[in-house]
């Protein structure tokens, strides 16, 4: 239990950090425009990639605090045991989702992006690290949910 508060207080503090650049770089793009009349060139693709990254890690932090959206009309009609069992099983669900779609599909995009040599235009930043977070965030909810499975 330990770990997952540090990993927790971990991803917290990163997302803090990319909400500060993001803020920082937006403030830069405006100043650049009206300020300086010249427009900064990659501001644009920098927040965007910031807010990728700040969106799937922001799921993954909230997966671990149990914050997420759900539908629990089924849940409070059940059992306290049959309760348990429902958040085991749409955990067991969560988990194959993230495995498939985000771990192995994610790695993939990865793989592809950084053998292809892909760049993106104005940062010529490797797409590879933009799209590392897909399977980093994968990984994280697989983490939460297999503990949220064990404390269930």
């Amino acid at each position: 239990m330990e770990l997952k508060k540090k990993v927790d207080k971990a991803l917290g503090h990163i997302l803090v950090v990319i909400m500060g650049l993001m803020v920082v770089n937006v403030l830069w793009q405006v100043f650049s425009r009206y300020v300086l009349g010249q427009p900064s060139a990659f501001t644009d693709e920098l927040a965007r990639y910031l807010m990728i990254w700040l969106g799937l890690l922001g799921a993954a932090y909230v997966s671990g605090k149990g914050g997420h959206v759900a539908i629990d009309i089924l849940a409070k009609r059940s059992s306290e045991q049959k309760q348990r069992l429902l958040k085991r099983m749409v955990c067991v669900c969560i988990i194959f989702f993230c495995l498939t779609a985000m771990v192995i599909g994610g790695s993939w995009l990865v793989y592809t992006t950084h053998e292809l040599k892909q760049l993106s235009p104005a940062l010529g930043l490797p797409l590879a690290y933009v799209y590392l977070v897909v399977p980093i965030s994968g990984l994280l909810v697989v983490y939460n949910k297999t503990w949220e499975i064990l404390e269930a």
